[in-house]
């Protein structure tokens, strides 16, 4: 197995699908809503891959300013490839690209608590998550041009 890594590699919305179910994380991400997938990609400005030759392997996808904050929205690992440091190594490298007092932000899968916690980061109790078929509970607020 020789593993290579690339920032802001391309990828297709099928590499992407097809890692996600070979992760688990597809059970948490629309992968039947293939524009929705296409939009993840496209609209992701900092990226970390791992390839083992043409196969996609790993993702560490992200949207951030560079200097203040980062909001690592998936981290996925083909199960094949699990426990050898590759998620590790990806988070590593979306690290890289950042600013010094840039933060890295995620909401983690219920059993990647510990996981997280060992590389270094800190659980925080101020989280909130506004769910994808939910509207926020406000009135009406005009626009104006």
């Amino acid at each position: 197995m020789s593993i290579k890594y690339r920032v802001n590699a391309s990828i297709t919305v099928d590499q992407f699908i097809d890692l996600l179910k070979k992760s688990g994380l597809a059970e948490r991400r629309p992968v039947r809503d293939r524009q929705c997938i296409q939009g993840m990609i496209d609209n992701s400005n900092l990226t970390a891959t791992a390839w083992n030759g043409a196969q996609l392997v790993g993702i560490a996808r992200a949207m951030t300013d560079f200097h203040y904050a980062c909001y690592l929205s998936d981290l996925a690992v083909d199960a094949e490839f699990q426990g050898v440091g590759i998620g590790t190594t990806l988070q590593v490298l979306v690290q890289q690209q950042l600013g010094e007092n840039c933060k890295l932000l995620l909401l983690a899968a219920p059993t990647a608590n510990e996981y997280y916690a060992k590389l270094g980061f800190e659980s925080h109790e101020h989280c909130w998550t506004l769910p994808r078929h939910k509207r926020l509970l406000s009135p009406k607020v005009p626009v104006s041009s």
